[in-house]
């Protein structure tokens, strides 16, 4: 049984736009199999398809020139309209312009391209094809996507309820997921051993095919020893001097590998909300990871249990969510708040002039009581409202006229989308 994707049903509405379908996201984060279901539906209304893997060399003849490529494409489609899957489009050197050149012949030709190399994607494609293209970004398999693949789709339009009533269910589930993560090939396989060698045999491909075809590493193990040493700083301000000593690494090839990999969609990167500069630490990034399953990969915690005491893990979970949730509702942007003297809320959400700040708790509240950071927030800002999430307490109360909502991690976006931010 294959795992439903969410973002299935924006590619096919996107399909009637001229627009180039731009697909990017993680290697073996399921773009294939995504863009291969778009091109069954297609099928399905008769529509004349041709796909190509520039991965593999007999494909990527035809991007070698407009000429070779349009000569294909009459071979295949004739004067008829087609449609044109490009798998891992990164591989052709100029992209952007090679795809803008054949935009703007205005050729009978609908363009869906993917590719998990983003610096191509939204650097030089972004550049070219302005006006021209739509990007979309497909994460790891959601905590929604993976429940509802467990439970054989049995609850697919009443998720919520399952939730509510299976509570020792949804624990389970949980615990599943923060410890294999949301990459495909690990949810569909059964057996612990080959889930071990499937999330090495990803990580191994990121560094092969991804990061030493961008960089020409002659130091991989660097690379690798940096990104573990993110997973341990998961959720702190990054400090780069400190980080470059510990990796063996200059703090500017330290910055270079945190840009890559944060362009390969392996981490994430916000920055602090601030107003006032004199008193809130400014510019210190934070990083989280794309999926738990690759972060507890590095730490050597794949397949283990998440302990209560791992807040870390469930908060990265909750900003994955946090962040699949601004892909939808532009232009909502993520930060985190912390100042010197130590106040700090684990993530605030920015639209236009309204914030909502998001404090993370890795266990079941069972009082409503504030952290002093929060009142200090509530103070300095007067927000609306403020999110605790949590594993199961819902609770509403107010304090002055700041509304604090107490929420389990599964109605997070619900609550969202809820109070139309």
């Amino acid at each position: 049984m294959k795992i439903k994707r969410q973002l299935l049903q924006s590619i096919l509405d996107h399909l009637d736009s001229k627009e180039i379908t731009v697909l990017t996201g993680a290697r073996q984060a399921g773009k294939t199999t995504l863009i291969k279901e778009v091109e069954k539906e297609l099928h399905a209304r008769r529509e004349k398809t041709l796909y190509l893997n520039l991965d593999f060399e007999p494909d990527f003849k035809y991007v070698e020139s407009h000429d070779l490529f349009i000569q294909k494409l009459n071979l295949e489609f004739g004067e008829n309209w087609g449609y044109v899957f490009i798998d891992e489009i990164q591989r052709k050197t100029n992209a952007g312009l090679f795809l803008k050149g054949l935009y703007d012949k205005n050729i009978p030709v609908k363009f869906i391209v993917t590719g998990s190399g983003s610096m191509e994607l939204k650097a030089k494609i972004h550049e070219s094809l302005a006006g021209r293209k739509r990007i979309f970004e497909l994460l790891p398999v959601t905590f929604d996507e993976f429940v509802q693949f467990k439970t054989n789709y049995r609850y697919e339009q009443k998720l919520l309820e399952f939730y509510k009533l299976e509570t020792l269910k949804t624990t389970l589930f949980l615990t599943e997921y923060l410890s294999y993560g949301g990459y495909p090939r690990i949810i569909t396989e059964p057996v612990q051993k080959e889930k071990y060698s499937h999330i090495n045999e990803i990580i191994n491909s990121y560094l092969s095919k991804d990061i030493s075809y961008l960089l020409n590493l002659d130091r991989p193990d660097a690379f690798i020893k940096s990104l573990r040493l993110l997973g341990v700083q998961t959720g702190n301000p990054l400090n780069y001097s400190t980080l470059a000593n510990d990796s063996g690494l200059s703090v500017p090839t330290l910055k270079k590998y945190i840009w890559y990999q944060v362009n390969t969609f392996i981490t994430k990167e916000i920055s602090p909300f601030f107003k006032n500069k004199r008193k809130e630490i400014t510019k210190s990034p934070v990083i989280y990871f794309n999926d738990p399953g690759f972060r507890n990969f590095l730490l050597n915690k794949f397949g283990l249990p998440v302990n209560i005491s791992d807040g870390m893990t469930f908060q990265n979970f909750i900003f994955n969510l946090l962040y699949d949730y601004t892909l939808s509702n532009p232009p909502c942007e993520i930060h985190y708040w912390r100042t010197i003297t130590q106040a700090e809320v684990d993530f605030v959400l920015i639209k236009g002039t309204s914030i909502i700040p998001v404090e993370v708790k890795y266990s079941h509240l069972k009082n409503t009581a504030l952290t002093r950071s929060l009142i200090s927030f509530i103070e300095k800002y007067k927000p609306e409202k403020i999110i605790i999430v949590n594993l199961s307490l819902s609770e509403t109360r107010e304090i002055k006229s700041t509304k604090i909502e107490f929420v389990p991690f599964y109605e997070l976006l619900n609550v969202l989308k809820k109070g139309s931010f």
